[in-house]
């Protein structure tokens, strides 16, 4: 038995949770909302957001959520097609439709950039067959074999406000069903690939859609994004063995096993 720790800053397994405490950062200079819809996956990898004293996030369940954001991210699905529609009865994809068209940042990973294409195609029933947000002109095409593979990606071309990003890696994976192409002659660009050249990220104006997840586990992409230092996880298992070892007797695990 441990004392209580809020601040140990290990990502939330399964579920969403509201900190309070970091919600009423005064210092934070960026509000970023990311849309938690019911289905919403890997949530874990934006740990290291609320840990910066940059960033005010908030988890948006609602089209007011999103009323001042700066940024607004839509993150990984379980299951595309019912996020998405729950989005636009909600109203939340219609004010993300407002954000976008006002020029602010939106960012979709995996599932969320689906959303933000013309088109989700799904011929063999592995998700559901719906109309996207046509922020990004791309479709994607939902196939039997799902792709899972680390993933060592590089921008190149990126600009506007996403600026910051320009001609840097990072390490991440992918998971998805979906293959994702151009779905018109006037395709949004490429700007993300991998070791092999071939595209994981695409960029229309303020609106940028990755494959790769990990971006914010990156401390070059934190750095550049919002010039702050945050705790790699590798950093938050030593604080959590320190913590440990401050509240245990010497030797008390070990007499465990005698």
């Amino acid at each position: 038995v441990l004392p209580l720790w809020r601040g140990h800053g290990l990502p939330e397994e399964d579920g969403v949770f509201d900190d309070a405490h970091a919600s009423e950062r005064t210092e934070s200079t960026r509000r970023i909302a990311v849309v938690a819809a019911p289905r919403i996956s890997n949530l874990d990898e934006f740990q290291l957001l609320r840990q910066s004293a940059s960033v005010q996030l908030r988890w948006a369940r609602s089209a007011a959520d999103l009323f001042d954001a700066d940024w607004i991210i839509l993150p990984g699905s379980k299951h595309t097609g019912s996020d998405l529609a729950w989005m636009r009865e909600t109203g939340i994809a219609a004010a993300i439709e407002r954000h976008a068209k006002a020029g602010k940042p939106v960012l979709g990973v995996c599932g969320g950039l689906q959303m933000l294409g013309d088109v989700l195609a799904d011929p063999h029933g592995v998700d559901s067959s719906a109309a996207g947000l046509g922020l990004l002109p791309l479709g994607t095409r939902f196939e039997r074999d799902k792709s899972l593979r680390r993933t060592r990606a590089s921008f190149c071309g990126v600009d506007g406000v996403w600026s910051a990003l320009a001609e840097l890696s990072f390490d991440g994976y992918e998971i998805h069903h979906g293959r994702t192409l151009a779905a018109t002659s006037h395709a949004a660009r490429a700007v993300l690939f991998d070791v092999h050249g071939a595209a994981v990220g695409w960029q229309q104006g303020s609106v940028l859609g990755l494959y790769v997840h990990g971006l914010f586990e990156s401390p070059d992409v934190m750095r550049a994004l919002f010039g702050t230092e945050v705790r790699s996880l590798d950093g938050v298992f030593d604080g959590l063995a320190d913590f440990i070892d401050r509240h245990f007797v010497p030797g008390a695990l070990a007499s465990l096993l005698t």
